[in-house]
């Protein structure tokens, strides 16, 4: 599949303020976050309708409903969990799971270090967050477990991605669908993301 980039004024313009260094970390925080509701928007267009009946005010009524408890938002610890705050108000009924990974620094392969699921998480689908898709790693060894608990229908949401990042994650995972708001230029050679802007979970947190 090919990855879906939000081309929109509202996206370029969050992006520039969230880029700039300068930016606090209150104002960043919040930016993550309503991007985060437009990548969540984007990401349920396809979701399924189901029929049920409500009464208006004045009258009965014939209508289609999501049924939210289809749905669990996977946040990679930490910097994911910023995206939660904007997506859970679109789906407020879905269930949330956390994966926590880290690189160990001779293999440079990410290691598990926390993972906690919803009860039937393989009939759910599966939207995983990480504001950044760098070296693609992280998202990869997620997605790997998740379909180990059966999970079919997974979606990957991030802020912004590296070219290395897109083409390694579609190549492990070619039916995962990949919603990002910018493709950047490059990695460098310590992995972080050209322009990019800096190191997500610092920036939420305030850590640097």
């Amino acid at each position: 599949m090919k990855e879906v980039v939000l081309n929109h004024p509202l996206i370029t313009h969050k992006l520039s303020i969230l880029r700039d260094k300068r930016t606090g970390t209150k104002e960043f925080r919040e930016l993550v976050g309503e991007i985060a509701v437009l990548l969540c928007y984007e990401a349920l267009k396809d979701a399924k309708l189901e029929d049920t009946t409500i009464n208006t005010p004045l009258e009965e009524y014939k209508t289609k409903c999501i049924n939210e408890d289809n749905y669990a938002f996977v946040p990679i610890l930490r910097a994911g969990m910023s995206m939660i705050d904007g997506v859970l108000p679109v789906v407020p009924n879905a269930k949330i799971g956390h994966i926590g990974l880290y690189r160990n620094e001779e293999t440079l392969e990410p290691v598990e270090y926390y993972y906690k699921m919803p009860k039937n998480i393989k009939n759910r689908e599966v939207l995983v967050l990480d504001p950044m898709l760098a070296t693609g790693g992280s998202a990869i060894a997620t997605i790997n477990r998740l379909k180990q608990d059966g999970v079919k229908k997974i979606k990957f949401l991030c802020v912004i991605a590296a070219p290395e990042g897109l083409n390694a994650l579609k190549k492990a995972h070619k039916d995962v669908q990949i919603y990002c708001a910018s493709v950047d230029r490059q990695l460098n050679d310590i992995g972080y993301i050209l322009p990019g802007l800096g190191d997500a979970g610092d920036r939420v947190y305030g850590t640097k």
